[in-house]
């Protein structure tokens, strides 16, 4: 197969490698991670400006038109930088969801502004006790009057403290998992009723529990239709997933080539240690982890851009598979080979480790997506 890709899909990458090489150098993003808001607002603006955060979006819904397989490209370079800027969370899941499911009143009103960078917004569906089941869903919207009353509780909802406002899974029909009767509803973040405990994550991102408390919105804060929420979220968790697992290849890709240097220049018993055979073996072993990875990562992005469907999800869950356990061999040893300095928090594979564990969870961990896709 012709895995080459477009010009223009050539000029996207490139132009987001070129930001990581040069903006995006390892000492700036720790000064980010360490600020209030945890990311640049000038890059942001330099997002939108090259028209990043257009590239999912239709040209009618005023985007770049992009598929699956131009996600997948940007968020493997966004890997390679650990870049901060909440790009998934923002477009690609609340973004998403909008896409999928908007009115054309919602999308023009805001679409637009997500695009341009005026504005970001967060996805709000976990619950402590739902684990990875989207429709495991305490939190609920009754109806009031000519629209509806929210009540409940979101956990790790990613860029919460920055946006402007939500998207929120709720249940307004049905048992507390049944996959009838979820329903998605935008709500801005000001809306009264609504409070954040905002809270820094592990791998150096936002992220907030959201409580929501006799919360009244209006007819047009629907998203989509009442009571077939589910099959959007999964949807959107599923491109949530090729951008997370992308990125996570762009990740393994600089963990295991520092390796390899950094083993050419460490001496030990009067040799560089890369010259060991064991230690050469692992290397090999990185190396093909990834690849294996990355090969996944294709698929799961050509099978999405051929329409979601059974296979898209088998191909995405395959996909998340192996990069739960491509990711921690290729961090783990990269960790191991840099010896103790692997550990310390002025090395960038400390940091690279970290955010390929955060991903190893994020939307399903390997055991639930083995049996995800033993049930598909």
């Amino acid at each position: 197969m012709d895995f080459s890709f477009t010009e223009e899909q050539t000029l996207l990458s490139d132009s987001v490698e070129r930001f990581v090489q040069n903006d995006y150098a390892f000492e700036d993003r720790q000064k980010l991670i360490r600020s209030e808001p945890g990311f640049s607002a000038d890059h942001w603006k330099t997002f939108a400006g090259l028209g990043w955060l257009g590239v999912p979006f239709s040209e009618a819904d005023g985007g770049f038109g992009g598929s699956a397989v131009d996600t997948m490209i940007l968020m493997e370079q966004f890997g390679k930088g650990l870049v901060v800027e909440p790009y998934l969370a923002s477009v690609i899941l609340a973004g998403g969801a909008i896409r999928i499911a908007g009115s054309r009143a919602q999308k023009e009103r805001l679409l637009a502004t997500l695009i341009d960078g005026s504005t970001q917004a967060a996805l709000a569906f976990a619950e402590p006790q739902g684990r990875f089941n989207l429709a495991d869903l305490t939190t609920r919207a009754d109806a009031h009057g000519d629209g509806y009353r929210l009540n409940g509780y979101k956990c790790v909802v990613l860029n919460g403290p920055a946006a402007d406002f939500f998207v929120v899974s709720a249940r307004t029909d049905g048992g507390q998992r049944d996959q009838a009767g979820v329903t998605l509803f935008i709500v801005p973040a000001d809306t009264e009723g609504v409070s954040r405990r905002d809270y820094p994550t592990v791998d150096g991102f936002r992220a907030s529990e959201v409580t929501f408390e006799d919360v009244s919105l209006g007819a047009d804060a629907l998203l989509g239709v009442p009571g077939a929420g589910y099959p959007v979220m999964e949807q959107v968790i599923d491109e949530g997933i090729l951008a997370v697992g992308s990125e996570a290849v762009g990740c393994m890709e600089v963990l295991y080539k520092a390796t390899v240097e950094y083993c050419k220049t460490r001496e030990q018993f009067g040799q560089p240690i890369g010259k060991f055979q064991v230690l050469q073996h692992r290397m090999v072993d990185m190396f093909m982890e990834h690849e294996q990875s990355k090969s996944l990562m294709y698929m799961a992005a050509m099978r999405l851009d051929e329409g979601y469907d059974d296979e898209a999800k088998k191909a995405v869950s395959a996909f998340k598979v192996q990069v739960g356990k491509s990711g921690r061999f290729v961090a783990q040893n990269a960790v191991q080979l840099h010896g103790g300095m692997g550990m310390t928090d002025e090395l960038n594979v400390g940091h690279y480790f970290k955010r390929l564990t955060t991903i190893d969870t994020l939307f399903g961990n390997v055991d639930f997506h083995l049996k995800r896709f033993g049930g598909l």
